[in-house]
């Protein structure tokens, strides 16, 4: 059987293999959302039975970054020496048991191990499918990077809103296990097709040197710094937004169970949208253009609409959490190109590998993607978790900012 296949698909041109991997991409990032988030719709309950405080739980969410910085730094080496394949499918197995083992935690210290290897594996996926797709934008010639990246967001969009509906229903336990199942499956059926080590230009372009390490600091980093800085201040309200808003609209709002995943759902939909439709706006746009504007509106709409709809819930809370919900939507709007658009500028860096660059501002940002929701409930603690929200919208003109340093490979 297995001589067959390979068989079919030597006979298979290249472009066609491409599409077979893109296919492939498409349920390895909806996994990678749909997995990765699928505690976000329980965080309060979780929470809750843990008895923690919103700076303890802050604290908790170190237990990912831990996972985190490692995963990153180690993804791009693995990629560069082996292939994103074989990353992929190492992650694609530990991914699913680190959701389980958040599942079962009846502790602290069970629910930091599960984040750890949770945390430490979407890292590392992170970095091989990102990796792998710009090598399938390549033999298609065609730009999937947004669209791929839009399947994450409808990962873990269906990952809040089966939490949500199913919140009265099953315990955050059974939830869990049913989705890392599920995931553990789907990704030995998914990855079989995906672009094999002699196509997946983990060595970098054939025509030119590159290097498979580059020092932390010098002048050659200083434009992975500029992206990975860009791409942090990306993440980092992405992971509060989803982290901490169901607990800003249970606690500070009065939205009872269920409910209180609105805000994250409509974040998720909203970048849904985005992200599909990212590839057309950066040929309509330009990558840069697309960035900057959706930082600085984004940002300036779901500042305004968090500062009105908090206050106006003690009054109006279905008012408020409409208003609450229209700044989620505009956050995500915004957002969506950023993660596609940094990675594919860091893949584009002349005499660095594709995978190198990944790991390099993968390294800054997706720690940061874990730690910032960290911050802000070191944040909240301080102050309270409104006034915390400050922060990720502030980094949304951060976002913009950076979005100069942008410059991504034309396809050939």
């Amino acid at each position: 059987m297995r001589y067959r296949r390979q068989m079919s698909l030597g006979s298979l041109s290249i472009y066609q293999r491409g599409i077979r991997a893109r296919n492939s991409l498409w349920a390895a990032f909806f996994l990678l959302g749909f997995a990765g988030l699928a505690w976000v719709p329980r965080i309060p309950e979780i929470k809750d039975s843990l008895g923690l405080s919103d700076g303890q739980f802050g604290l908790v969410l170190l237990g990912s970054t831990l996972g985190a910085i490692p995963g990153a730094q180690i993804s791009g080496r693995v990629v560069h020496m082996y292939s994103s394949k074989l990353v992929i499918q190492i992650s694609g197995f530990l991914l699913p048991v680190g959701v389980a083992i958040m599942g079962a935690a009846d502790s602290v210290a069970v629910l930091l191990v599960g984040m750890f290897i949770t945390g430490f594996n979407v890292a590392f996926m992170d970095i091989a499918i990102n990796a792998q797709a710009v090598a399938v934008e390549k033999h298609t010639n065609g730009r999937w990077m947004s669209t791929f990246h839009g399947l994450w967001s409808v990962g873990a969009f269906g990952a809040t809103l089966i939490g949500g509906l199913i919140a009265n229903l099953v315990s955050p336990q059974t939830n869990l296990w049913i989705i890392a199942g599920f995931t553990f499956v789907a990704y030995l059926v998914s990855n079989q097709f995906l672009l094999p080590a002699d196509l997946d230009g983990h060595l970098g372009e054939p025509d030119e040197v590159t290097e498979s390490k580059i020092p932390l600091f010098g002048k050659e980093s200083m434009v992975l710094w500029a992206l990975g800085i860009g791409l942090m201040a990306a993440l980092i309200p992405e992971g509060g937004s989803y982290e901490w808003s169901g607990i800003l609209l249970q606690d500070h709002m009065d939205i009872g169970k269920g409910l209180n995943a609105a805000a994250a759902t409509t974040f998720s939909l909203a970048m849904i949208v985005s992200r599909l439709l990212g590839d057309k706006s950066f040929e309509r746009w330009g990558h840069v253009n697309t960035v900057k504007y959706g930082g600085y509106i984004g940002g300036s709409v779901w500042g305004a609409c968090l500062a009105i709809g908090i206050p106006l819930s003690d009054s109006h809370q279905m008012w408020g959490l409409v208003i609450v919900c229209i700044g989620f939507a505009a956050a995500g709007i915004g957002i969506g190109p950023f993660f596609p658009a940094f990675n594919l500028a860091a893949a584009s860096i002349p005499g660095v590998a594709p995978s190198v660059g990944l790991a390099r501002i993968g390294l800054i940002a997706i720690a940061a993607y874990f730690a910032g929701p960290t911050l802000m409930g070191g944040i909240a603690e301080a102050t309270s978790l409104p006034v915390a929200f400050a922060f990720p919208v502030a980094l949304f003109f951060v976002a913009g900012h950076q979005s100069k340093y942008i410059k991504v490979r034309e396809l050939k």
